[in-house]
């Protein structure tokens, strides 16, 4: 959309941040782990620790998008995200995203900790990956 450009007509970088985040949390949705839902039952938390975008293309004006996610690596803690950011009509890609995401117990808010993945969230995840 026109408030997504820069004063070159090309997307402003930080939308791409932006649109990354609600993806990751729409992932997060379509395997069955709402993080609201994780934070008010189980006070866990997958927390933002590192963000990349690997610039490819630039998106223009009226520009129809596809952006794809998927599970990089799983580690103890963590989880990457990979985020595929595709032109719609020819495929060509414009931007790879990354989120490294790890998983906090937020029983104290002001003394958050990384912790491992729970066994039944961890299978979850690798399900995703398979």
């Amino acid at each position: 959309m026109w408030g997504d450009l820069d004063s070159l007509g090309i997307v402003f970088y930080p939308r791409y941040y932006e649109w990354i985040d609600a993806c990751g949390h729409l992932f997060f949705d379509a395997i069955h782990l709402n993080l609201g839902e994780l934070w008010v039952e189980r006070k866990l938390l997958f927390g933002l620790v590192e963000t990349s975008c690997r610039y490819v293309r630039p998106g223009r004006y009226d520009d129809r998008i596809r952006i794809t996610t998927r599970i990089r690596e799983l580690g103890l803690k963590t989880v990457l995200l990979e985020h595929d950011i595709r032109h719609a009509k020819d495929n060509e890609r414009m931007v790879l995203g990354l989120e490294k995401r790890i998983c906090m117990d937020v029983t104290r808010p002001r003394e958050l900790k990384g912790v491992p993945i729970p066994d039944d969230i961890r299978a979850i995840f690798q399900k995703a990956m398979a």
